[in-house]
């Protein structure tokens, strides 16, 4: 497993705004948690044949980035194991890692209450990750919810399974409001920033002012600013 990142930054002016950090005073690049839960990974799934019977979900591809695939087993509603393999940073390692320790411990968390678990969530737990690999948590959060479909499509719950299916934005680019949510995953905290990113509003410019407040949700939602 290796990442682009360096452990630790060069000076505290590399790091300045790259840091999701509690303290602002603090002045680092991975914390130690993160690097436990990427050099000691909980939960990897070393054998897939192991976990044939296990709800299975997937989300990315290896082809363009970061990838992940978990498996759930699930006993009276509850989570009780969540095994997990990612191609992907250490980030994405860590951020999986720590979201297969919060799902099952204390005996299982309820499918709905894992349901309702956000990004800020698992960067709590990790005690922060850099700016730019905010996307990295989300992806777990994505790939579970792709697992959970898949067991309230195996258990006949069809009305719980929950599709995501992005809104066209700019209608002439055909950019969706999902393409503009990454956008700001990535660091694009402006329409600029977005627009450099997506293009969006250059095919369609009646969009801008939905596209501005798409921006300021997603940067309440996932950094709360």
């Amino acid at each position: 497993m290796s990442d682009t990142q360096p452990i630790a930054a060069a000076t505290n002016e590399a790091r300045k705004g790259d840091v999701v950090a509690p303290t602002k005073e603090k002045g680092w690049f991975y914390t130690d948690t993160v690097k436990d839960h990427f050099f000691h990974p909980k939960n990897f799934l070393e054998d897939e044949a192991d976990y044939k019977d296990a709800y299975m979900g997937m989300v990315g591809s290896p082809a363009c980035g970061d990838a992940m695939k978990v498996w759930l087993k699930i006993e009276d509603n509850k989570i009780k194991d969540f095994k997990w393999k990612t191609f992907g940073c250490a980030s994405a390692i860590a951020s999986t890692s720590m979201l297969s320790v919060m799902v099952t411990e204390n005996g299982g968390m309820p499918v709905e209450e894992a349901l309702k678990l956000r990004p800020q969530d698992i960067m709590a737990r990790l005690g922060g990750l850099p700016a730019r690999k905010v996307h990295c948590s989300v992806l777990g959060d994505k790939a579970l919810r792709s697992a959970v479909n898949d067991y309230y499509r195996k258990s006949g719950q069809i009305e719980k399974i929950e599709v995501e299916a992005g809104r066209i934005i700019d209608k002439v680019l055909k950019i969706t409001d999902h393409d503009i949510e990454e956008a700001v995953l990535e660091g694009a905290d402006t329409l600029e920033k977005v627009q450099q990113r997506t293009k969006v509003g250059t095919g369609d410019p009646s969009c801008i002012p939905e596209v501005e407040q798409l921006i300021r949700f997603y940067k309440e939602k996932y950094f709360g600013a």
